[in-house]
Order: structure tokens, then C-alpha cells, then sequence
């Protein structure tokens, strides 16, 4: 997380809100030879207090949940490089702006007969966002193929021990000058979701 105290003024709610709305993070671990890390969908309990995923089973992740495991999830927001030249400012350097927020935790195998509630939970999650069209259901599967395909992974939950955020958006500009280098982001080709960081630098940052 960046040192910044300017950067971290969102609420635990706050970073909750954008973790469970994003559902998607790089879980990582250490093994025994560094970091593992897998890019997983999750979903997130209405109190912030655990959240559930699945992993294919050969993952490596998997041989160190025999017992117990800390770990951590990084959920990223939107991002882009933002000029010095866009502040209207002199003495300005190069800098990224980005939401970032981090769940650590204890991650665990979860009971197996979770599995296919999970799994429905997660598709209706996602499905209920697309427009126009009839949410995909388990039940439009043949009979006996999800029970196969559900045998190549295994659900696990996270208890969340700890939530970090990070919301670099020019707080520690003059209000001038970090709407000007919005309204430059908003049209920039460097960066994910520049529009929608833009928004976000655009708002009053109370």
C-alpha cells in the first residue's frame, strides 16, 4: 500500500464496497520456493468478513492448505499514467494513479458440498450485470456434466483478518491542477478504466 496518508482516507466500507463489487483478485501466498499466485474470482460476505473461491486442483496453492494458510487477495481498480505537463503546474514529475484495495487473511480448503452453491452463487453474482439477456443458470447444463467439470476444482474460503486501500487520485494536488490531469486521463491511451479513474479524481475528495 502506498505510504501516502492522502491515498488512504477511504473507509474499510469504502474498500469493501469496491473489493465485493470488483470480485476478481490475485490471491498470493508464500510456498516453499516464493510467492504463488492465482488470478481468482471471489465472492465477498455482506460484512466484509470472509469470502469464498474456488482453484483448479492442480494448483499448486492447494498443497498448502493441509492446514490453515495466510494469504493475501489484490484487488485492482482502475489505473493510468498521469503526464507532469497535465497539472499546469511547474516542478511536477511522472506519476500512476490507481485504486488498489488488499484483503489479508487466512485462506482454507472449504467442505466440498459447498462447492456447487458457491458456483451458482458466483455465476448469478455476474450474470444478474448483463443486460439483455436471461441469466445463465447450472441447470441449463446436461445432465451429470457439471457434477464432472465440478470434480477439477475445489472451493475454498478466506476469513479477512485485515483491509488496505489505496485511492491514488491526486488528493495531494491543488484542486486545479488534479482536474486538469483528469479531464487529460479521461482521453489518455496509457492505462485500464482511465475514464473511471478520471470520474473519480473529478470528485470532491470529502
Amino acid at each position: 500500500m502506498h505510504s501516502n496518508p492522502a491515498f488512504r482516507q477511504q473507509s474499510t466500507d469504502d474498500n469493501l464496497a469496491f473489493a465485493r463489487q470488483r470480485g476478481f483478485g490475485q490471491l498470493a501466498l508464500n510456498g516453499d520456493t516464493g510467492p504463488l499466485i492465482s488470478h481468482v474470482p471471489f465472492i465477498l460476505s455482506d460484512d466484509g468478513t470472509a469470502l469464498d473461491l474456488h482453484l483448479a486442483r492442480p494448483n499448486p496453492i492447494l498443497r498448502l492448505l493441509a492446514t490453515p494458510h495466510p494469504a493475501v487477495i489484490a484487488v485492482s481498480g482502475p489505473d493510468g499514467y498521469v503526464s507532469p505537463d497535465w497539472y499546469g503546474m511547474d516542478d511536477q514529475v511522472p506519476t500512476w494513479n490507481y485504486i488498489a484495495v488488499h484483503l489479508r487473511g487466512i485462506l482454507e480448503l472449504a467442505a466440498s458440498d459447498s462447492l456447487a452453491a458457491h458456483l451458482d452463487q458466483l455465476s448469478a453474482r455476474f450474470e444478474g450485470e448483463l443486460a439483455a439477456k436471461t441469466p445463465w443458470t447450472s441447470a441449463k447444463m446436461s445432465p451429470g456434466t457439471m457434477d464432472r467439470m465440478m470434480r477439477a476444482i475445489v472451493p475454498c474460503r478466506m476469513v479477512v483478518t485485515g483491509v488496505q486501500g489505496t485511492w491514488k487520485l491526486g488528493q495531494n494536488k491543488p484542486v486545479a491542477a488534479r482536474l486538469a490531469a483528469a479531464r487529460h486521463l479521461a482521453a489518455s491511451p496509457i492505462g485500464a478504466g482511465q475514464q473511471a479513474l478520471a470520474a473519480l479524481m473529478a470528485r470532491d475528495p470529502d
